[in-house]
């Protein structure tokens, strides 16, 4: 079974439909699912408003493919992506793809690409609709990346290390966020009612494949669940790594 590391992903841009401010911090996001070995952005670079991404497709390595517009009111752009996808699946060179667009136009490609076993990551921003998110394995919002961005610099927390929220959470963690966490512990949970945490978020992402810790402010999901102790209670277990503990969780009675 293949590990993230080994994953070789296909990763192909919309430019008309995401922005380009935050190139390396998104293909930093990718190298943490695979390799990117196809890396490709469509578009017709005769407009003007695609110049802001010229000056990083060298940088990043990234193949721009022109497209021009042969017909007004139809987006050329997403067919010739489209194409290039199948092409790509048929070689047999890849296990998966990042699909970067916040259109839905992609929602049946993503569909097509996941049933012939290719694992799919979608990338867009919060507008991006909800069939094209579902239709992905997992789906990371283009604004949490916002802070990696020499171009938009975070706030600094000077907190120390306690389990706050940023400033840059998108979203707040509300009743609906803490019903499906307890209702994924209880589809896992053993006889006492823990669950394993690493078990609960790769459920929390099947579940729903938008899900990430980072919508809320946080880094990881462990210090999430923290913020949450009023609903769930928390059992680090020691392991035979001094440095390493495995994290357990359940729903408060």
């Amino acid at each position: 079974m293949k590990t993230n590391e080994d994953l070789k992903l296909a990763v192909i841009i919309d430019a008309d439909n995401v922005p380009s401010w935050n190139v390396k911090s998104m293909m930093e996001e990718i190298a943490k699912y695979g390799v990117p070995t196809f890396k490709r952005i469509y578009g017709d670079w005769t407009k003007p408003n695609l110049a802001g991404w010229k000056s990083v497709l060298l940088e990043n390595a990234i193949t721009p493919i022109q497209q021009y517009g042969y017909t007004s009111g139809k987006n050329a752009t997403d067919s010739a992506m489209i194409i290039d996808a199948m092409d790509i699946l048929y070689t047999e060179r890849v296990d998966g793809f990042c699909i970067v667009s916040s259109d839905s136009d992609f929602t049946r490609l993503a569909i097509r690409l996941r049933e012939s076993g290719m694992k799919v990551f979608g990338f867009g921003e919060q507008k991006t609709p909800n069939p094209f998110i579902v239709a992905c394995d997992k789906f990371i919002y283009l604004e949490i990346l916002k802070s990696s961005s020499p171009a938009e610099p975070s706030v600094v927390d000077e907190t120390p290390r306690k389990e706050v929220v940023k400033k840059s959470s998108i979203y707040k963690l509300d009743k609906k966020i803490i019903s499906l966490v307890a209702s994924s512990i209880d589809d896992i949970a053993d006889e006492d009612g823990w669950a394993f945490l690493g078990d609960v978020g790769n459920l929390l992402i099947k579940k729903r494949p938008d899900f990430d810790p980072r919508n809320y402010g946080f880094e990881k999901l462990t210090p999430l669940i923290k913020s949450l102790k009023k609903h769930f209670d928390i059992d680090e277990r020691e392991t035979d790594r001094a440095t390493i503990k495995h994290v357990y969780i359940r729903t408060k009675k």
